[in-house]
């Protein structure tokens, strides 16, 4: 049984909320502070730096830009963000309205994609600043977190209790959820093509494997509220537990590890591969926390399965 730890590196007060977490194309890790409106940077070994938006801007989900830099939803604004590598900040306004962006995703022909979940749409943003919004084909969906695939992206609609796909075209496809009011949230493609999800509100995380059959893992703490998720290189899924303050594993037959945080209620939310390979998630308390092999208990859960 490998043997894992966790650390956490205070990068903030606690009243700044890191949010959502990736590792740019510096090598470094780059996340939003949602309450203090600033973007955050920190290498491993280093000093965090920060810089600074619009206090009540609302920064929330980062990512690789096709382009070298950093782009990032503000949900407050109403706007899309870029930073490069070098602290430089451009923003984007969109148009619609309070639309609410959330989720934002690099996409394979190398434009931004992401969720308006006030909107009910998705946006496409070129580097150049030009928006496309596409309707989703029902209300009050609230779409959520959203991932690339191949030619097409995939993204949660937490209040339709569905995930859905949009190819490069526009077109919507919508997979209902076998589980009522499961609420899904965080999204990722694995390597072999598999969409992960996380349930927040059943205590459950799902997968859909490239035939269509959707499966669901009900987790050992119902109660654990998973949130974002990612997939490493071996295509092994991870996932925060918010209400769990747990970060925890799950692999393609239902095995689940769970690693504890350190600072009871942190809140950890996103979650990334960082440039070390180990995991790190960003936790509310204003820190980041690493989870690498360094005992932890393993379960094996009971499947629900659903073709979808």
């Amino acid at each position: 049984m490998t043997t894992w730890g966790v650390k956490e590196y205070a990068v903030s007060g606690r009243d700044s909320g890191p949010y959502a977490i990736t590792t740019g194309p510096d090598g470094a890790l780059w996340f939003t502070m949602v309450h203090s409106g600033q973007i955050g940077r920190l290498v491993p070994g280093q000093e965090p730096t920060s810089h600074q938006l619009a206090p009540d801007s609302g920064p929330t989900v980062i990512s690789n830009g096709p382009d070298g830099a950093l782009w990032f939803t503000e949900y407050r604004a109403h706007r899309i963000g870029r930073v490069t590598t070098a602290g430089r900040v451009t923003e984007f306004a969109l148009p619609t309205a309070r639309c609410g962006p959330f989720g934002i995703a690099a996409g394979p022909d190398d434009a931004l994609w992401f969720t308006e979940t006030a909107a009910d749409r998705i946006g496409r943003l070129t580097t150049d600043g030009s928006v496309t919004e596409y309707p989703l084909p029902c209300t009050g969906a609230f779409p959520s977190a959203i991932a690339a695939d191949g030619d097409a992206m995939w993204f949660t609609m937490n209040q339709a209790n569905a995930i859905g796909r949009i190819g490069m075209d526009g077109h919507i496809t919508v997979h209902e959820l076998p589980t009522a009011a499961a609420a899904p949230v965080g999204v990722a493609v694995g390597p072999d093509g598999g969409v992960w999800f996380t349930e927040i509100a059943a205590g459950q995380i799902g997968h859909r494997a490239p035939d269509g059959r959707i499966t669901e893992y009900p987790l050992p703490d119902r109660t654990a509220r998973p949130h974002a998720v990612t997939t490493d290189a071996d295509g092994t899924a991870w996932f925060t537990e918010w209400g769990g303050n747990r970060v925890a594993s799950i692999t393609s037959d239902g095995m689940v590890t769970a690693h504890d945080l350190p600072t009871p209620a942190s809140e950890p939310h996103g979650i990334t591969v960082g440039p070390d390979g180990a995991l790190w998630t960003a936790l509310e308390t204003g820190a980041l926390a690493r989870i690498g092999p360094t005992t932890s208990i393993t379960t094996r859960n009971t499947e629900q399965e659903n073709a979808s």
